[in-house]
């Protein structure tokens, strides 16, 4: 067992129930974790709302896959100053990628990455549908899209979130709320071929279009259902256009991404595309761990673009 020296209590947020962030409760005094068998203790440097980038400041008895104290990993985490983890599931982080960027690329950046690689095999020249094309899995499908020489069309709600997804990467942008018929314009956009794949995170709401814009030979991925679970669509109208269609189950990041070796590999592939794409990760704000409602109610109330993060 390998450690620098490690205070007896830290700082982080206790949950003694479910319920709103109201239940989030910083505390002073909480006990910092001893690394079991297998496991590494991390310093926390900066946390995402699922991933964390920190420190190895201790290494327990048993394997840890040749993680040493000093060395920086991405894994996942919660509100804390210290987190022992299981070292298979702690990625080592490039020195190329600052902190504050790995922890803000993992969740959103690994759910692009399988996204564009897994679920379906986006190609040169594919033209590609990405709804919500300012949020956060948006954003990312932009660039990635653009740096595979892909042609995405995004889909925004207002002015701000048009010019963001412009800038990172969309060739045209529709604004739904102003140009109601969204097929019409896909259609012109594309000269009456159609998109390729389309990446649907609204669900219920968006299932029709999906079918009546997705080009023959297409594939339509929903990875999220923010009005509720794609409608039914008739097989008949699927398979006059040969439609592949991925639901939330297949395109689901961990059934992707799940397991150590499958974790690292498409850690190495969201490192490298970074560093070689310069990917734009967009961070939103870093909070301090002592406002941690603020940070939560802020995500809630949809007040932010981009990631935002905790400084512990």
């Amino acid at each position: 067992m390998t450690c620098v020296p490690i205070p007896k209590t830290m700082k982080g947020v206790q949950m003694k129930n479910t319920g709103g962030h109201e239940v989030l409760q910083y505390k002073t005094d909480l006990p910092v974790a001893v690394p079991r068998d297998g496991e590494v203790l991390v310093k926390n440097d900066f946390i995402a709302i699922k991933y964390v980038d920190g420190t190895v400041v201790c290494t327990g008895p048993g394997s840890v896959y040749d993680l040493k104290v000093g060395n920086r990993v991405a894994m996942g985490g919660g509100y804390a100053e210290y987190t022992a983890v299981p070292a298979s599931t702690a990625y080592l982080v490039p020195s190329d990628v600052k902190p504050d960027i790995a922890a803000a690329a993992l969740l959103q950046g690994l759910f692009a990455v399988s996204l564009n690689h897994k679920s379906v095999q986006v190609k040169e020249g594919d033209w590609v549908l990405v709804h919500a094309a300012a949020g956060g899995v948006g954003l990312w499908l932009c660039q990635l899209l653009k740096a595979l020489g892909a042609k995405p069309i995004g889909i925004a709600s207002t002015a701000e979130k048009i010019k963001l997804a412009t800038e990172n990467g969309a060739d045209y942008v529709i604004n739904y709320k102003e140009e109601k018929v969204l097929v019409k314009r896909v259609e012109e956009i594309t000269r009456g071929q159609g998109v390729n794949v389309v990446y649907d995170c609204i669900g219920k709401n968006q299932t029709e279009n999906n079918v009546n814009v997705v080009a023959k030979d297409g594939t339509i991925v929903t990875y999220g259902a923010v009005t509720g679970f794609p409608a039914s669509i008739s097989p008949a109208k699927l398979a006059a256009k040969k439609v592949r269609f991925v639901g939330p189950g297949e395109s689901a990041l961990m059934r992707n991404v799940g397991g150590p070796r499958e974790f690292e590999k498409w850690c190495a592939k969201l490192f490298d595309t970074i560093i070689k794409n310069k990917v734009n990760v967009r961070i939103h704000d870093t909070y301090p761990l002592l406002e941690i409602v603020r940070a939560n109610k802020d995500l809630e109330g949809w007040k932010t673009t981009g990631k935002i993060l905790v400084k512990s």
